[in-house]
């Protein structure tokens, strides 16, 4: 959000901090104008780079409290603990404006980028710059930038930073210029420790941002931060809280998406544990969002199987729809192809196991053109009918590297098109169609060799008999 020098001199009251800025700001001084500029009581604004402002920031930066120190006692120096720093010339401050830009602080306009030394130790780390600032009475909630230095010191983990202004009277609350509270910007490794300090002044632990209305917690789900979201928990978050898209946080933990097949077993092991930790906690598992979306939706298209498994455990049904009319079995088979290194036929399995709606075989040539480099999905699936229904020319959908990669499952694939299946097959079939209303209740409980059993639930055998 930002206003023009227009606005701010029509609109209401803005907040304080901001209106007085934008005040100050209407009339830009020249390039060759004084290093500070002040209009009344409240902040100075630096625009210039040279001379003490340029000594004065470099020692921010280092977090060389001395000569911040000598700086700020120098009786001649107009510096301020609260002076706010425009760093948006590149010109003028060409020496530290990557250091500045690195901190992601709002402007007003498009032009000013506007911070405070407060901002800059907070955002470092530098405690005893901090300290010394807010001892020389610098304001604990200023932002001129739309943050304040709690949000800084959250958003970069640094816990001793947090700790020193919270004890100074920082407000734990205050919502950043995206309407966001310090609490849902806790990042890095003093992620939890941050939490902590701000629960214990008074953070709300269901505080929602302005716009999007999450809290904390759908925070930490959609970053799969397994231990915020048990401490949030804890401390009495609600586990089906709703952001303004209707999401839980349940849905946002089902969210997270393997970003490569390498970190695949680690992403699902994350949201396998968030989404027991917040069922257990007592969240709906078939809490839908506003296009109808469940978390088992959303769980067969990224590929956690696991959760799958844990969600259709919890009784949700395997053939509700979302507005677009997917099923999770839909989901599933249209899911990314980093999907092809979370196991999807486990995926598949696990639906068909518990009532799935088979796929209509008109359907079938394009699932195994689509999945054919996972040949145990498609025999799952295959398996789930008396007859095979491809087309003669279905093997052309396989390419020549995948037909020689997996030669005996496709050979025993195209062998059976259009002719019967094995007597064994068909007893199965018609054994599980017998039991479709209640499959995944009735399966276990029949009094089968353990083989017998697992044949019945559609075990992989990585050949079509």
């Amino acid at each position: 959000m930002s206003w023009s020098p227009e606005e701010c001199r029509g609109q209401g009251d803005p907040p304080s901090d901001r209106h007085t800025l934008c005040a100050r700001l209407v009339e830009k001084p020249s390039r060759g104008s004084e290093e500070h500029t002040q209009s009344g009581p409240g902040p100075i604004v630096t625009r210039t780079a040279s001379g003490p402002a340029l000594a004065f920031w470099q020692a921010v930066l280092a977090g060389d409290v001395g000569s911040v120190s000598r700086v700020l006692a120098d009786s001649r120096s107009s510096l301020a603990p609260d002076s706010v720093f425009d760093t948006s010339d590149p010109e003028r401050w060409r020496d530290f404006r990557f250091n500045i830009r690195a901190l992601r602080l709002w402007s007003l306009t498009y032009e000013e980028e506007l911070t405070t030394p407060l901002h800059v130790a907070a955002s470092r780390g530098h405690t005893e710059v901090l300290q010394l600032l807010l001892r020389r009475r610098a304001k604990p909630d200023s932002a001129p930038g739309g943050r304040t230095a709690l949000h800084e010191a959250c958003a970069a983990g640094h816990t001793a930073c947090v700790h020193v202004l919270l004890v100074a009277g920082a407000d734990p609350n205050i919502p950043d210029q995206d309407g966001k509270r310090p609490l849902h910007l806790c990042r890095g490794a003093g992620t939890l420790q941050c939490a902590e300090l701000l629960l214990r002044f008074g953070a709300q632990v269901d505080g929602r941002s302005e716009e999007e209305e999450e809290t904390p917690l759908h925070v930490a789900a959609r970053l799969g931060h397994v231990e915020l979201a048990d401490l949030l928990l804890r401390r009495g978050a609600c586990p089906d809280a709703r952001n303004a898209e209707g999401w839980t946080p349940l849905l946002a933990a089902c969210d997270i998406r393997c970003q490569s097949p390498a970190d695949a077993e680690a992403t699902t092991t994350r949201c396998f544990q968030l989404c027991r930790l917040l069922l257990s906690a007592g969240a709906d598992a078939d809490a839908a969002d506003r296009d109808k979306q469940r978390p088992l939706h959303l769980a067969c298209r990224h590929g956690h199987a696991a959760v799958v498994e844990l969600l259709l455990s919890r009784g949700v049904s395997a053939n509700a729809m979302d507005y677009g009319g997917h099923t999770a079995l839909h989901c599933a088979l249209q899911g990314p192809a980093t999907a092809l290194a979370q196991s999807p036929e486990q995926v598949v399995r696990a639906l068909l196991n518990h009532g799935a709606v088979r796929v209509w075989p008109g359907a079938l040539p394009k699932v195994l053109e689509r999945w054919c480099t996972s040949p145990r999905t498609i025999e799952v699936l295959m398996n789930t009918y008396s007859v095979l229904q491809l087309p003669e020319e279905a093997m052309g959908l396989v390419p020549p590297e995948t037909l020689k990669k997996h030669q005996h499952f496709y050979s025993s694939l195209f062998a059976l098109v259009r002719q019967p299946r094995s007597l064994q097959h068909l007893s199965r079939c018609a054994l599980r169609a017998h039991l479709a209303g209640c499959l995944p209740h009735a399966l276990p409980r029949l009094p089968l060799p353990p083989r017998l059993l697992r044949y019945l639930q559609l075990d992989f055998e990585d050949v079509l008999y």
